[in-house]
């Protein structure tokens, strides 16, 4: 194991200088073929829905995982400082575009639902498009900054530090995404049918999409926020099984969700969507307003 003392020393293996371990040679390979094979069936998912074009985010950041991994099989048998700093970044951020995805279905929803009333700022599309994607663009940013502080020796504390104020930002904003992503289930917004029964049926399909992946993002950002915590080279960071479980299975369990119950058809290209045109619903009052 490479403690902090000999992170500068040019004699050491290259690998334990990034890693602080000899990484295995199996896993990334086989989850690069995952997450290939993932981005694939979501990109024909997508093109054959005729899905609106912000929907192929999902197909993309499969295949920055995909990027991720092959980067992480040449750091096995060649760890270079640039090709460490490439993997590290698309380990890290891609994640979160799966975090904007669902914040523009929830956005989609609200903006074709415009009879349903309400007093509430937070649930007018442009507010809920843009401050969760500033949110969102917020936390790559410092993720992403930190995350390659986090590789130099001279910069590494402050790095973690940035990390984490990312981190812990995303954990706060997914929290009031989820509380908002309920609030407009249980309320008489309608989402286009698409091969559902009924738009209400189509409601809960999406909705329990964007719950679910949420969730699991979240889970996987304590994860992080416990790894950048405990510091390079610690417990967590050394445990390469942990990075595994919580960071590639979680987000292979989020894909699963999103091509099992896949939402393109319900929000087709250039397609009128199904609004509701009557009743009104008065959130002030809480009563339904016939025209």
């Amino acid at each position: 194991m490479a403690d902090e003392g000999s992170f500068d020393n040019p004699n050491i293996d290259n690998r334990l200088r990034y890693f602080t371990y000899y990484p295995a040679n199996v896993y990334p390979e086989v989850s690069l073929g995952v997450y290939f094979v993932v981005g694939t069936i979501l990109m024909v998912q997508t093109i054959r829905a005729r899905a609106a074009g912000w929907v192929f985010i999902l197909a993309g950041t499969a295949y920055a995982e995909f990027l991720g991994y092959v980067f992480r099989t040449v750091c096995v048998y060649n760890t270079t400082f640039a090709m460490y700093v490439v993997m590290t970044l698309f380990l890290l951020l891609p994640p979160n575009a799966l975090a904007l995805a669902n914040y523009k279905t929830v956005g989609e929803i609200i903006k074709h639902n415009p009879n349903v009333a309400t007093q509430r700022f937070w649930l007018r599309p442009r507010f809920v498009n843009w401050f969760y994607f500033s949110s969102d663009l917020f936390s790559i940013l410092m993720q992403g900054a930190g995350g390659g502080m986090m590789t130099k020796m001279s910069s590494r504390d402050a790095g973690k530090t940035i990390v984490l104020i990312g981190l812990t930002v995303q954990l706060f904003f997914f929290a009031c995404f989820l509380v908002t992503a309920v609030f407009v289930w249980r309320r008489p917004y309608e989402v286009y049918a698409g091969n559902s029964s009924t738009p209400q049926a189509a409601k809960n399909r999406v909705l329990g999409v964007v719950s679910a992946t949420t969730v699991i993002l979240y889970m996987r950002s304590i994860y992080r926020i416990a790894e950048f915590a405990d510091g390079y080279g610690g417990k967590i960071y050394r445990a390469e099984w942990a990075f595994y479980v919580f960071d590639t299975i979680l987000v292979f369990l989020a894909f699963v969700v999103y091509i099992v119950v896949f939402i393109g058809h319900n929000f087709p290209r250039g397609e009128a969507r199904q609004r509701i045109d009557e009743p009104k619903y008065d959130e002030s009052s809480a009563n339904l307003v016939y025209n």
